[in-house]
């Protein structure tokens, strides 16, 4: 034996002096892992997002809703990529479609 023999080196210490497994289980593990990532954060985050969008395609002239920042108003007009809403008497805002995280029934 060589003093720097690697090989040998892994086949006395695997168990059974055997020095590879099946490539498949040694992969299982992070298939596994990508699986369960995919069904507990992707899959649930986008049917979120799909949620929020349908809710902001849907909102019309008069729906009261919620800002990201805490503004309550109505919603007096939309335009292609905000909308108008009144806060107050004599107040309107123009708020970005994206800034909308609720409806108000």
């Amino acid at each position: 034996m060589k003093l720097y023999d690697f090989d040998s080196f892994l086949a006395m210490a695997a168990p059974g002096g055997q020095t590879g497994g099946s490539g498949l289980m040694g992969i299982l593990p992070f298939v596994v892992m990508l699986v369960a990532f995919y069904f507990l954060i992707i899959a649930p985050q986008n049917k979120k997002r799909k949620q929020h969008q349908k809710m902001i395609d849907t909102l019309e002239k008069g729906a009261k809703i919620k800002t990201a920042g805490g503004l309550l108003g109505t919603v007096t007009g939309v335009k292609d990529d905000c909308f108008v809403i009144r806060i107050s008497e004599n107040v309107k805002v123009e708020v970005a479609k994206e800034a909308v995280s609720a409806k108000i029934d």
